[in-house]
């Protein structure tokens, strides 16, 4: 939710690279005050990769942190996003129809897109789940009429006019930047590399911190998902690490570490939670978990994440659940 007491930011640009432009853009979220897009030199223009979140006035900040590395929208060649998340995709409709360019996005992406057509069905969905979880119905009902009539921050919903799997490239004079799947994070997320100068375009996969989160419900396993495509992107010979949010940084092995380390973390402690007071619901393990009460600024973020983390443990046989009609999931260690 917006937080109005904090002064927002203004859309800035800078040079990195010769070549490669940081687009640091503004967000409404409490703790993620921006996100970057990133610039890429290409021939007469660029190659745009994400395009923050579109809310009112969101196009002008991306104008003035174009207009700050003398870059404009109409430089724009190809549009790529790295993932289908509204502060990478937001406005992507918009820049496609200003400069007529093509959008390269991952063919997952029903996560964002089914949701922004039908966004009635998307919040009773996420209610449902809420409930499900052991989430009390006066807080459900509050944040139910809180979202109401909400976008999900985007212009609109374009369709990718090329699925960016692996094999298909990205030309820019840079060089050649390849695509690496990275589900986790969201069914939808991808990285680019740049071989020849040991550069990783690493969307939400990898940040500037460590600050997880997991798109629930689209996939099994989301948590596993994310560990697997930790070793995918460490087999890469990377030495500077261009992310989606916070600054660029060249520890890229110290931040996969610390993910996995996170991660490792609250797995135990979701085993330690089952085995002292299981069965319980994931709504009543999470301050237990997280060591922190739940309020509405977390409680969206930490109930998707740990849900995702119950059901790692269930897909890995170390933890099931259990549900009487009309009764929440409660969750225990497994008992095979």
């Amino acid at each position: 939710m917006p937080d109005t007491n904090r002064k927002r930011e203004l859309g800035r640009g800078e040079r990195v690279l010769p070549g490669v432009w940081r687009l640091r853009l503004p967000l409404p979220w409490p703790g993620v005050p921006h996100c970057n897009a990133w610039a890429l030199a290409a021939g007469d223009g660029i190659v745009l990769i994400d395009t923050g979140m579109h809310e009112p006035g969101s196009f002008a900040h991306l104008e003035r942190a174009m207009a700050q590395v003398n870059l404009r929208v109409e430089n724009v060649r190809l549009l790529v996003c790295t993932h289908a998340h509204s502060d990478h995709y937001g406005q992507a409709a918009t820049i496609v129809e200003r400069t007529g360019c093509e959008l390269w996005m991952h063919p997952n992406h029903e996560h964002m897109t089914r949701a922004a057509q039908d966004p009635d069905a998307a919040l009773e969905r996420r209610i449902e789940i809420a409930r499900q979880s052991g989430v009390p119905e006066a807080p459900l009902r509050a944040y139910q009429e809180a979202r109401k009539g909400q976008g999900y921050g985007i212009a609109g919903i374009v369709e990718p006019s090329r699925d960016l799997l692996p094999g298909v490239e990205v030309q820019t004079d840079l060089g050649t930047w390849k695509v690496v799947e990275t589900p986790g994070h969201a069914p939808s997320h991808v990285c680019l590399y740049q071989e020849e100068r040991r550069i990783l375009i690493s969307g939400d996969h990898l940040l500037g911190r460590v600050s997880l989160y997991f798109d629930h419900g689209w996939t099994p396993d989301p948590a596993g998902e994310f560990l697997h495509s930790l070793g995918v992107i460490e087999d890469l010979d990377m030495r500077l690490c261009l992310s989606g949010h916070g600054r660029t940084f060249t520890d890229v092995q110290a931040h996969i570490t610390a993910n996995r380390l996170l991660v490792a973390e609250r797995l135990e402690a979701c085993l330690t939670v089952l085995g002292d007071h299981g069965p319980i619901t994931a709504f009543a393990a999470i301050p237990i978990i997280y060591g922190d009460a739940i309020t509405p600024a977390n409680a969206n973020w930490w109930l998707s994440e740990t849900l995702c983390y119950l059901e790692h443990l269930e897909a890995t046989g170390r933890a099931e659940r259990s549900a009487e009609d009309g009764e929440p999931d409660r969750w225990q260690l497994s008992s095979s």
